[in-house]
C-alpha cells in the first residue's frame, strides 16, 4: 500500500468545504487524521478555559463524523515540530496537509515543524481553510496593508465571492494499521472542580452540525431584518457563528453563498452581514501584518498613555458588580455562556478602558479566558478598536454612555432582567439607572441599592471627563469638552 497522508486539523474541525481533507481524498492514498494539543508554543495565547470546553466538544464531533466514514481522528500532545514528525515516522506518511494558522506564535511554530518535516524528508503543503482571503491578498494600489476598514471591505467585495462551498466527501480511505492516539478524556479540558460549563451546555452544540444548524437558524429568523436587529441584545437574532467559525466547523465561503442563496440576498441586511465576516477577514488582514496587535498598541502615542490600576474595580467589572446594569447584564452573560452580544461587548469594553482607565490588555485577557469564540485577530483587533488604538479605531474621546446605550439598544430592559434577575421587578424607565428611582420603586421590586445591587462604581460625567484628561497627556488633537 503507498504510504498515507496525514491531515493536520487545526481551527478547521469540519469535514465539508475543508481544503485540506479534499486534497486527501485526490491524492488517492490512506489518510490519517490528526489533531495535536500544543499548549507550550501559544505562551500566553493558549486556549482559555471556554476555549477548551468548546475544543473537547468539537473533537468529539469531529471524530464521530470521520468515524462514520470508515476514519478516526488520532489525538496527540506537545509541541508541534516534535509531534508531527513522530507521527510520520510512525505511519511512513510522506505528506502532511494542513489549514494554515495566521496568529504569530502559530507562524513560527509552523516555521520550525517545517523545518523537521524537511529533515526526515516529509513534505507539508498548507492551505487556507479559515478566511475568505489570504490576509496577504488584498492590498492597496500601491501594494502594501490596509490600516481601514471601508477600503478594505470595497477591495473585499470587488474581489468577488469566495468559491463555492464543497461538501464532505462520503468515504476516507484507511491505512492498514492505525497509530495510537491519546484519549480525548484524558486531556481534560472539561471543567470539574468545579464544573462551571453548565451554561455552556445549555447554549452551545460545538462541532459541525451545530455550526449548520446555527447558520439555517439564522436564515430563518435573523437574516430578514439583521440591519434593524443586530444591535439589540434583547431579540437574540444575531447568528451566533462566532465560535463555530473560529474553530472551523464552517467556513466563511459557506457561510457567504448561504445568504447569497437566501430570499433575503440582495437586501441592506443581507449586506450588513457580509461586511460583519469582512470585519473577521480585516482583523486577520491586520494581526498579519502588524503582528504585534495582541500586545501593543498600535497607535505609538497609546503607548504612554496613564492607564489606572485597579484591582477591586477590574474584579467589580469581571464579574458584572459595576452597578451600571448593561454593563453587568454582558459580563455575567459572558460568564454564563461563553459569549456576549456584539454591541454589548463594545459598551463592556468602552466602560473599562473609559470609564475605569483600565489597560485593554487587562479586557482582552478576561474575554480571551472567557469567550468561546476567543479569536486572538478579532479579539485584539476589536479591543484597541475600542481603545482608540487601533488601527482603524474609534476616536478616543467616543465614550459610549451606558445609561443612553441600555435605554436605546434594550429599550423594554429584557436584557437586563433576563441576566440580573435582582432588578426583574424594576419598570423599564428606570431599569438601565437604578439610582435614579424613586425610593418606592426600588422597594416595591425588592432592590436595595448597596446591597442586592450594587451603586455605581464610577459617576458617567467625572469619569468622561478624567478619560479625557488622561487622552489630552498623549495628543495635541482637539477632544471636544
Amino acid at each position: 500500500m503507498s504510504a498515507p497522508v496525514l491531515i493536520w486539523f487545526r481551527q478547521d474541525l469540519r469535514l465539508a468545504d475543508n481544503p485540506t481533507v479534499s486534497a486527501a481524498v485526490a491524492a488517492g492514498r490512506p489518510v490519517i487524521p490528526i489533531f495535536v494539543l500544543d499548549r507550550e508554543s501559544p505562551g500566553r495565547w493558549a486556549p482559555g478555559g471556554a476555549s477548551l470546553w468548546w475544543l473537547h466538544h468539537s473533537l468529539a464531533s469531529l471524530d464521530r463524523s470521520l468515524r462514520a466514514r470508515g476514519s478516526r481522528l488520532i489525538l496527540r500532545r506537545g509541541r508541534w515540530e516534535e509531534a508531527i514528525p513522530r507521527l510520520a515516522a510512525e505511519t511512513g506518511a510522506t505528506l502532511v496537509l494542513a489549514s494554515r494558522l495566521y496568529e504569530p506564535w502559530a507562524r513560527e511554530a509552523d516555521k520550525r515543524t517545517a523545518e523537521a518535516l524537511r529533515r526526515v524528508g516529509v513534505d507539508i503543503r498548507g492551505f487556507n481553510a479559515s478566511l475568505l482571503f489570504e490576509p496577504w491578498t488584498i492590498r492597496t494600489k500601491t501594494g502594501g496593508p490596509y490600516g481601514v476598514y471601508t477600503p478594505f471591505s470595497r477591495a473585499c467585495f470587488a474581489a468577488g465571492p469566495p468559491p463555492k462551498p464543497l461538501p464532505a466527501p462520503d468515504r476516507l480511505p484507511a491505512p492498514d494499521t492505525w497509530p495510537g492516539s491519546d484519549d480525548l478524556a484524558a486531556w481534560r479540558l472539561l471543567p470539574t472542580a468545579p464544573d462551571w460549563a453548565g451554561g455552556l451546555r445549555e447554549t452551545w452544540t460545538p462541532g459541525e452540525e451545530g455550526a449548520e444548524a446555527r447558520l439555517e437558524r439564522f436564515l430563518a429568523r435573523g437574516l430578514a431584518a439583521y440591519a434593524e436587529t443586530r444591535n439589540r441584545p434583547d431579540l437574540d437574532l444575531t447568528s451566533g457563528l462566532s465560535p463555530h467559525l473560529h474553530w472551523g466547523e464552517i467556513s466563511p465561503a459557506r457561510v457567504w453563498h448561504a445568504v447569497e442563496a437566501s430570499a433575503h440576498a440582495h437586501s441592506l441586511s443581507a449586506e450588513t452581514f457580509l461586511k460583519e465576516l469582512i470585519w473577521r477577514e480585516f482583523s486577520y488582514h491586520l494581526l498579519w501584518h502588524r503582528p504585534e496587535m495582541p500586545d501593543e498598541p498600535l497607535k505609538a502615542d497609546f503607548a504612554r498613555f496613564p492607564w489606572r490600576e485597579d484591582p477591586a474595580a477590574l474584579k467589580a467589572w469581571q464579574r458584572g458588580r459595576t452597578g451600571y446594569p448593561i454593563v453587568d447584564a454582558g459580563m455575567r452573560q459572558l460568564w454564563h455562556t461563553g459569549w456576549m452580544h456584539n454591541r454589548v461587548r463594545m459598551i463592556v469594553a468602552s466602560f473599562l478602558v473609559k470609564h475605569l482607565l483600565l489597560p485593554w490588555q487587562d479586557g482582552e485577557a478576561w474575554f480571551w479566558d472567557t469567550l468561546v469564540d476567543a479569536d486572538l485577530a478579532s479579539n485584539s483587533a476589536s479591543w484597541q478598536w475600542v481603545a482608540g488604538s487601533g488601527a482603524d479605531a474609534a476616536p478616543y474621546f467616543r465614550i459610549f454612555a451606558p445609561v443612553t446605550q441600555g435605554q436605546k439598544f434594550d429599550p423594554k430592559g429584557d436584557y437586563v432582567r433576563r441576566w440580573i434577575p435582582e432588578l426583574a421587578k424594576l419598570p423599564a424607565d428606570v431599569i438601565h439607572a437604578p439610582w435614579t428611582a424613586p425610593p418606592v420603586v426600588l422597594r416595591d421590586a425588592g432592590v436595595e441599592l448597596g446591597r442586592s445591587y450594587p451603586r455605581p462604581i464610577v459617576d458617567h460625567a467625572a469619569a468622561r471627563a478624567r478619560a479625557l484628561a488622561a487622552l489630552a497627556t498623549i495628543t495635541r488633537d482637539k477632544v471636544p469638552a
